[in-house]
C-alpha cells in the first residue's frame, strides 16, 4: 500500500486511471452452499481459483497503469488504531444485531479480524436459541465484497457511502465508511452518508448505478438498487453547491432480470465521445423514463422527461456515439451478451477499457469501431505497452466472475483519475 493519504478526485468515468480500490475473492466466496446462494445474491456458486485466477488477470493489468488498493490491507491499517477499530467493530455488531460478539472480536489482532470481518464469524452454539437457528454464521461472509463499486463512490472530491439494498451488504458499507473517514488513508473534501445523515429507510443507493458523466453531470439508474429517494439524496448533496447549473439525468431499470440491477450493467462511457449501450432498453421504445434535473445555483430550475439517455446527455453538451452491446444484428445475442456483463466496461483512459473476452459479439463491435483488441495475459507478460495504444480493449477471462453478477467496473473502486482536458 502506497505511504500517505491520496486525494480523491473522480470528475468523469474515463480521464486516466491513477487509484482504485479492488479486493480479491477469497474464502468469503466459498463460505456459501447452494441453498445459501439466491440470499447471497448469486444465481450460483463459484469455483474459487478458477475466480482468483480471472481476477488475477484484471488486478495484474490495473496495477500496469495505476496504484491499487486492496480493501483488505486498508481495513487492518484502519484496525491498527485502537478508537477506530473500537468503533467499527461496535457499529457492526450493533447493526448485524451481534453484541455477545464485540469482546472476542476486538481481542483479535487486526490481520485475524480483518480476515473475520470479511470471511464471516461462525454462530457459537452455546445456548437453545443458537442451536435452533438455521444460520451457521454470527456474521456472515461479506460474499459480494470483491465488487468494490456499489458500497462506496468517489463524486469529484468527495466520497459517497453506499445504502445497500440488500442487509447482507451491510457491512460492507460500514467498512469502507471507516476507510474513507481515516485521513491517514485517504483526503476527501467530505464523506457523504445517507444512513447517518437521513433516517429515511427508503433511500437506496450503490455505485453500479452512479456514473460522473463530467464534474456538472451525473448520470443515475433508478431501479431495485438505488430508489428514487436515493436520487433525491444526490440532488439534496448537490443543491447545498450553490454555484453554477449542475445536471442529473435519471435512467429507470427494470427490476427484472437480475442482470439489470445496476445501470453499469446497461450503459457505460468509453471515452472521447463513445458509449456501450444495451440498444433494447437504451435506445428503443420502451415502458422505463429518462428524466433530465437541472440544478441552477442550489436550485431545482428543472425537471422533465427527455426521450432517452443518450439525448437527454446531449441537453447537457454531451453528444456520445453508441456501440451496442452483443452487436447489432440478433437481439437474442444482445441479451446474451448483457447478461454476463457485455455492456459493464471499465475504463483506465478515455478509449482504453477493460471487458470480459466471453463477449465475443461485443468486443467485435469495438474492433470494428477501431478499438484494437489486447488480451490481459499479454499485457501481464509485458507483450504490449498500454500506453502506446490509443484505442484498445483489454479482454479478461470470465467463466467463474459473471457468476457473481457484473464485470470489470463492477469489480473496481476508482478513486482518482486524471482530469479530462
Amino acid at each position: 500500500m502506497q505511504p500517505g493519504p491520496i486525494q480523491v478526485n473522480i470528475q468523469s468515468e474515463t480521464g486516466e486511471l491513477e487509484a482504485v480500490i479492488i479486493h480479491t475473492p477469497g474464502a468469503e466466496v466459498e463460505n456459501m452452499t447452494p441453498k445459501h446462494a439466491q440470499r447471497a445474491l448469486y444465481s450460483d456458486i463459484l469455483n474459487l481459483p478458477l475466480a482468483q485466477k480471472e481476477y488475477k488477470q484484471l488486478e495484474s493489468v490495473l496495477s500496469k497503469v495505476s496504484k491499487t488498493y486492496q480493501v483488505k490491507d486498508l481495513l487492518i491499517k484502519l484496525l491498527e488504531d485502537y478508537e477506530r477499530k473500537k468503533a467499527l467493530v461496535g457499529n457492526i455488531c450493533a447493526a448485524e444485531h451481534a453484541p455477545d460478539y464485540f469482546d472476542g472480536l476486538m481481542s483479535l489482532p487486526p490481520e485475524k479480524l480483518a480476515a473475520c470481518l470479511i470471511e464471516g464469524v461462525p454462530a457459537r452454539i452455546d445456548n437453545l436459541t443458537a442451536f435452533l437457528n438455521d444460520d451457521y454464521y454470527a456474521l456472515f461472509p461479506l460474499y459480494n465484497f470483491y465488487f468494490t463499486r456499489d458500497a462506496a463512490m468517489a463524486i469529484g472530491r468527495r466520497t459517497l457511502v453506499g445504502k445497500m439494498a440488500n442487509r447482507v451488504r451491510l457491512r460492507e458499507s460500514l467498512i469502507m465508511e471507516a476507510i474513507f473517514t481515516d485521513s491517514r488513508l485517504f483526503a476527501t473534501d467530505s464523506v457523504m452518508n445517507p444512513s447517518g445523515e437521513s433516517g429515511n429507510p427508503e433511500i437506496l443507493i450503490e455505485g453500479g448505478d452512479m456514473l460522473v458523466a463530467r464534474e456538472d453531470v451525473l448520470v443515475i439508474g433508478a431501479g431495485c438498487r438505488t430508489s428514487s429517494q436515493g436520487v433525491d439524496f444526490i440532488l439534496s448533496q448537490w443543491r447545498r453547491q450553490k454555484e453554477g447549473r449542475k445536471y442529473i439525468l435519471v435512467q429507470q431499470l427494470p427490476h427484472t432480470p437480475e442482470s439489470f440491477i445496476h445501470l453499469d450493467m446497461v450503459f457505460t462511457f468509453l471515452g472521447d465521445g463513445k458509449c456501450m449501450v444495451f440498444e433494447p432498453l437504451i435506445l428503443e421504445d420502451n415502458r422505463y423514463e429518462t428524466i433530465l434535473i437541472t440544478v441552477d445555483n442550489g436550485r431545482v430550475a428543472r425537471i422533465n422527461y427527455v426521450p432517452d439517455l443518450l439525448s437527454g446527455l446531449k441537453k447537457t453538451g454531451i453528444d456520445l456515439e453508441p456501440l451496442m452491446c452483443g452487436g447489432r444484428d440478433d437481439e437474442w445475442t444482445q441479451e446474451r451478451e448483457q447478461w454476463h456483463s457485455g455492456a459493464n466496461f471499465l475504463a483506465i483512459a478515455p478509449e482504453k477499457v477493460i471487458s470480459y473476452a466471453r463477449n465475443v459479439h461485443t468486443i467485435e463491435e469495438l474492433n470494428r469501431h477501431g478499438f484494437d483488441v489486447i488480451p490481459a495475459q499479454e499485457v501481464m507478460e509485458d507483450k504490449v505497452d498500454l500506453k502506446k495504444s490509443s484505442h484498445c480493449v483489454i479482454t479478461i477471462d470470465g467463466s467463474e466472475l459473471p457468476r457473481g453478477g457484473g464485470g470489470a467496473r463492477c469489480m473496481t473502486l476508482p478513486i482518482r483519475r486524471k482530469e479530462e482536458k
